[in-house]
């Protein structure tokens, strides 16, 4: 079997999100990118938006399911932003999780914000990684997500 890229999709221009996040400023990237229906947002965490990006300053310190619901509204705007319903739009997320403890409390939130039980248009498919750390220590989550526009919106 063979499966043919769409021309319209490879001709697609990537469209970019960008936040006020210091570390999209510091080491170069975007928070979310898309490129016909494909939404792509980078490792998102709880910083807050209204600090000096020379001290960024993490909420909810040492609360991971607060972090994690702060982090999945950031997730939710950018995809709004780039043409997606919002969380309806999420198909799959990438949870990183500094305490092996805060995985109840992260898994929680993913269920409260995007799990199945919200609807038919809700549920995606999910993986959650104990990791060594992040940049801050004061972040004990890190979440990442996919998203896709639906066809007849992408006309």
């Amino acid at each position: 079997m063979s499966i043919q890229p769409s021309s319209d999709l490879l001709l697609a221009q990537k469209q970019y999100y960008t936040t006020s996040s210091p570390w999209e400023a510091k080491i170069g990237y975007y928070r979310a990118v898309r490129r016909g229906p494909f939404i792509f947002i980078s490792g998102t965490t709880a910083v807050d938006p209204s600090s000096d990006p020379a001290d960024s300053k993490v909420l909810h310190p040492g609360d991971a399911k607060a972090q994690a619901l702060v982090t999945f509204q950031e997730i939710i705007k950018a995809v709004q932003a780039l043409g997606g319903r919002g969380a309806e739009s999420i198909v799959r997320t990438k949870m990183f999780v500094q305490r092996q403890e805060d995985c109840v409390a992260v898994g929680e939130a993913f269920t409260e914000v995007l799990g199945k039980q919200n609807g038919p248009r809700f549920g995606s498919a999910a993986t959650m990684i104990v990791v060594g750390g992040f940049v801050d220590p004061t972040m004990l989550v890190e979440i990442e997500c996919d998203a896709m526009v639906d066809m007849d919106e992408c006309k």
